[in-house]
């Protein structure tokens, strides 16, 4: 297992620590699986797998049963926040008309809500196109 999730933090650029940090699953708890010290507990290996959108049969035996849709990192989701509340902050300026009317708060959160789920979506659609044949799974 523990090769398994070298090769996602090769593959990913990250390290071990801040997987520790982003999933709460302590950096002693990985040294323990690496030496064979200890098995990974099941809401652990959860954690792994969500953070790196792998199953954790994939996490267990790097191999996956079944193609699934590309998840969405925790840094794309920090990603796409950044961006909105910088867009947020443009829309929420006096003088905004929104269908020849001012834009009321309803219809900035319509907008706001509408961009969220388009880049989501593209997120999604880049990283199915554009991941390289040797990560995708079969």
């Amino acid at each position: 297992m523990y090769e398994i999730f070298k090769q996602l933090l090769q593959q990913y650029g990250v390290s071990a620590y801040k997987v520790a940090k982003a999933t709460g699953v302590t950096q002693s708890t990985l040294s323990d699986w690496k030496n064979g010290r200890s098995t990974p507990k099941s809401e652990n290996m959860k954690k792994l797998a969500d953070y790196f959108g792998v199953s954790i049969d994939y996490l267990m035996t790097g191999k996956e049963g079944t193609e699934k849709e590309p998840q969405l990192k925790p840094r794309d989701e920090k990603d796409i926040k950044e961006i909105l509340s910088s867009t947020e902050q443009l829309l929420k300026q006096d003088g905004l008309m929104f269908d020849g009317q001012p834009a009321s708060p309803e219809a900035i959160d319509s907008i706001l809500s509408a961009m969220q789920i388009g880049m989501e979506m593209a997120k999604k659609k880049n990283k199915e196109k554009y991941t390289p044949k040797k990560y995708k799974k079969d």
